[in-house]
């Protein structure tokens, strides 16, 4: 099925999709793909933002801020996310998860990718709205549903069918 699709029904079913996901085997080049394709769209949702701070404070050039979103977005992170994908997998040992190092680094990785529409919106309105409520309520609205989706993949990817969907 189609990416945009699997996107799409995950607001409505994440477990069923990252069941499917995971049935699919274990593929390292999806999970790398998911995760490039996530980072590349939050990097681009940044633009907004730095063309703004770029025009408020000029000492720091609009270049010199996309290169550093770029160096943290498609350099540092990927290692981060990869970390974090393997320290929840042994957090969910802790409480008997019986899922993978894969189930864990492609739930994390798939989240992001879901949330990442959500992370353009966020990145629309710190630019163009800036601070205050508006943008208040979406960081709101983001972590909730990255949390609400990561919570819930992960679940499915360390217990199956055993946690209550």
């Amino acid at each position: 099925m189609a990416i945009t699709t699997n996107i799409l029904r995950s607001f409505r079913h994440p477990r069923r999709v990252m069941r499917a996901i995971l049935s699919e085997g274990r593929r390292e080049d999806r999970a790398i793909a998911y995760l490039m394709a996530a980072c590349f769209i939050v990097f681009v949702g940044q633009w907004p933002l730095a063309a703004r701070q770029a025009h408020l404070d000029p000492s720091v050039p609009l270049e010199a801020r996309l290169g550093a979103a770029l160096l943290a977005w498609m350099f540092i992170m990927p290692l981060v996310l990869y970390a974090l994908g393997a320290l929840s997998h042994l957090v969910m040992r802790l409480i008997r998860g019986s899922g993978s190092f894969y189930g864990a680094r492609m739930a994390l990785f798939w989240t992001l990718l879901v949330v990442s529409p959500l992370l353009l919106l966020q990145g629309m309105v710190a630019g163009f709205v800036g601070p205050g409520v508006e943008l208040n309520l979406v960081y709101i609205l983001v972590t909730v549903v990255f949390f609400y989706h990561w919570t819930a993949c992960l679940a499915e990817a360390e217990f199956g069918g055993e946690a209550a969907e």
